[in-house]
């Protein structure tokens, strides 16, 4: 059975900055799309810009914008919708809240991108690691502030081992599962 015949689903991917999970999103949903699936995506960067450019990086404002993110995940969820999530939502109480806003409607599949660190830091085109071990930058997730890694995550994927097409065959396959 399809995940198109499971209702409404969210993919939500988390992890550190550089973990992967924009790839994997990109990816992802060009074969849902190429399947005939509408996809609505939720990049935690492009929410920050235009759902919640007020908030600052504090841990109050980023579980603000995963509940954000968790309910209009949720609304598009109710209408059988498919979301899929790209967020580095480092706490995991947000993560649970966020969650708990989707499964009133549909299925939460967490998938965890627990690449490590030293590998998001080596793939960090922006520099944003290296500005935030000179101080540069401060509350940078993995560097001075936390990364929770998920106590429920459906799927844990090692990007730095896992190919980028298996990596969307393990998510296409816990879309799958029967909730």
């Amino acid at each position: 059975m399809s995940s198109a015949q499971h209702g409404g689903v969210t993919v939500f991917l988390t992890g550190l900055s550089g973990a992967g999970k924009s790839t994997i999103a990109d990816a992802l949903v060009a074969g849902l799309e190429a399947d005939g699936r509408p996809v609505t995506v939720l990049d935690g960067d492009v929410v920050r810009t235009h759902l919640s450019s007020e908030l600052s990086f504090s841990r109050e404002d980023r579980d603000l914008n995963i509940r954000r993110i968790g309910f209009v995940a949720g609304e598009v969820v109710r209408h059988g919708g498919t979301v899929v999530v790209a967020a580095i939502a480092p706490y995991e109480q947000a993560r649970e809240e966020a969650r708990a806003l989707v499964e009133r409607h549909g299925r939460f599949v967490l998938v965890h991108l627990a690449t490590p660190l030293e590998v998001c830091e080596a793939r960090d085109v922006k520099g944003l690691y290296a500005r935030a071990r000179a101080g540069e930058i401060a509350g940078f997730t993995g560097i001075d502030d936390p990364y929770e890694p998920p106590a429920r995550a459906e799927l844990v994927l090692d990007t730095s081992v896992t190919p980028l097409e298996e990596s969307v065959a393990r998510i296409r396959a816990a879309m799958d599962a029967p909730a």
